[in-house]
């Protein structure tokens, strides 16, 4: 199974270095429907890509080396729906902010799987 681990890793890498990263909510920013909530990494999508909520798929680019780190896997219960999130240069710090991020409420729930 290690091998579909790291093909599953390098299809990631294809993916992100074939896209423009948009950051559409920098970090200090406040979200546009939650204004209590700011972003304290950097927050946006790959453009000309699809997932769930029919946006771009979501990134998470922290203050390090510009490579993915890992992915959160979330449930989210008001949308009814779950997707993927590509982390991409976070620190650990930054790592564990996106994870507490997913899981502060009971409405989202997310797993960290790292690379």
């Amino acid at each position: 199974m290690d091998g579909y681990n790291e093909d599953f890793w390098k299809a990631l890498d294809e993916l992100v270095n074939g896209s423009r990263i948009v950051i559409d909510r920098p970090k200090g920013t406040a979200h546009p429907r939650y204004p209590d909530f700011i972003y304290k990494v950097d927050y946006g999508y790959l453009k000309d890509t699809s997932s769930m909520d029919g946006g771009g798929i979501d990134v998470w680019v922290g203050s390090g080396e510009k490579k993915i780190d890992a992915i959160m896997c979330i449930v989210d219960m008001l949308k009814k729906d779950s997707e993927i999130k590509i982390l991409i240069g976070c620190t650990e710090e930054e790592k564990k902010i996106v994870y507490e991020t997913h899981n502060e409420t009971q409405y989202m729930k997310g797993v960290l799987i790292r690379r």
